[in-house]
């Protein structure tokens, strides 16, 4: 589900509200992930439980073989495609960021952060999946 900058921008303003003097960017932001990924799961249709629209994915860590083909094959098992991919070695430590469609995937955000999350453990890394929106909008409140 899309939402518009205006909706955005009233969750933003509610996530405010409801966190009072503890509001910081990084608690703000988590109030608004948590409510767009509520909207999107309850927007799914109930036949087929799956999410529309681009996500993004952060991974870094500790450079070794296997993290990329883990990542990558646990997203082609959901049938997510991958739109776009930045990759950047620094010394050891490795960052990756890609752009996914899931709305082909039978699978919601959470439930791929879910599988996401078995590989990151497995391969001792850190993986975040964020709606774009959140992108795109966060930074214009």
């Amino acid at each position: 589900m899309a939402l518009n900058e205006s909706e955005i921008r009233k969750i933003t303003l509610q996530a405010i509200n409801q966190l009072g003097e503890k509001a910081t960017p990084e608690l703000v932001k988590e109030v608004v992930e948590k409510t767009l990924n509520e909207v999107d799961i309850s927007a799914t249709s109930t036949d087929e439980n799956k999410t529309t629209g681009r996500v993004i994915l952060t991974s870094f860590g500790l450079n070794h073989p296997g993290i990329i083909a883990g990542v990558t094959k646990i997203l082609s098992e959901a049938n997510c495609d991958i739109t776009d991919l930045s990759q950047k070695l620094m010394g050891d430590f490795y960052t990756m960021i890609i752009i996914l469609d899931i709305s082909n995937s039978p699978k919601n955000i959470s439930d791929l952060q879910n599988d996401l999350n078995k590989i990151a453990e497995e391969t001792k890394i850190k993986i975040y999946l964020q709606h774009e929106d959140l992108f795109r909008y966060m930074h214009r409140v």
